[in-house]
């Protein structure tokens, strides 16, 4: 069985429920995965948003979430997250601090890419990294990966 990640609350390409930007309580989405590769020893979560900050002409990708070290026994991380399951480390997203940041996009509907990944080392302490960071240190050590994909446009018609 592939590598595979899922919400409860929204479906592949589906719209984020407004409880999950910053037109809501801007908490994380309940994620929950299966399918992890023999000889995975720990697991990397990425939120990001390749469309910032026009969908229409994507200047950058921001990141919203960035979380590393989970165990391999760990198959789901609960809506509004605050205490990340045991070893896990966080990094930086791209307002500068460690956590969650809501979906909000300045106009247009973006894409939030939920990525996991199944790595066969558990990294080291990394120092709150940025996604580059991380992506640098997971080089070569991906046994797979999987994306589910939310979108999401402010309700002001912007």
């Amino acid at each position: 069985m592939p590598l595979r990640i899922t919400s409860p609350t929204f479906d592949r390409e589906q719209e984020l429920p407004v409880r999950y930007t910053c037109e809501g309580a801007g908490v994380s989405p309940p994620l929950a995965w299966s399918g992890l590769p023999s000889g995975t020893k720990s697991l990397a979560l990425i939120v990001d948003d390749p469309d910032a900050p026009d969908p229409r002409a994507p200047r950058t990708t921001w990141v919203h979430w960035v979380v590393y070290d989970m165990p391999p026994t760990v198959s789901s991380l609960a809506e509004g997250v605050v205490e990340l399951p045991a070893g896990s480390r966080e990094g930086r997203n791209d307002w500068g601090r460690t956590g969650y940041g809501a979906a909000c996009p300045p106009v247009g509907r973006h894409r939030y890419f939920h990525k996991l990944f199944a790595l066969d080392v558990v990294l080291p302490d990394l120092d709150q990294p940025d996604k580059a960071k991380l992506e640098r240190a997971m080089s070569g050590h991906v046994l797979a990966q999987a994306a589910l994909v939310g979108t999401y446009a402010k309700r002001g018609g912007r």
